[in-house]
């Protein structure tokens, strides 16, 4: 049961990602936050329209890879741990490269899920 949760958990966070930086916004209405302003890229001069492109490109590779991490539990892999860490890295270079106060909580899943690999928890699926 427990591989199932954290299979499922990995799977369904990663495709959030993709989710909310694809999450349509209604002209004239105040988003929770705008995918095509980064801070870091808005310092360097870049256009919001490629910010938010590359912010697309990244949430889908992260996407990708929890999707990948998940699969590998649920197939009993020795390799998901390692997948785990890198699609929690690129989660959190998403996060930091365009934060906003309202992508907390996916920071704190990112950082739950690095502890929870270098932790080698939950047991069971290890």
């Amino acid at each position: 049961m427990t591989t199932l949760l954290v299979g499922a958990f990995l799977i369904v966070h990663g495709l959030l990602h993709p989710g909310v930086w694809t999450a349509p916004q209604q002209p004239g209405t105040a988003a929770p936050f705008a995918p095509g302003h980064s801070w870091v890229l808005a310092a360097v001069g870049v256009r919001p329209a490629p910010a938010w492109a590359a912010a697309l490109v990244l949430a889908w590779y992260t996407a990708v890879v929890y999707a990948v991490a998940g699969t590998g539990v649920l197939a009993g892999a020795d390799w998901w741990p390692t997948a785990a860490l890198v699609a929690a890295s690129s989660g959190l270079v998403l996060k930091a490269v365009w934060f906003d106060p309202w992508l907390s909580v996916g920071v704190l899943l990112d950082v739950g899920v690095i502890t929870a690999v270098a932790c080698s928890w939950p047991a069971s699926v290890y």
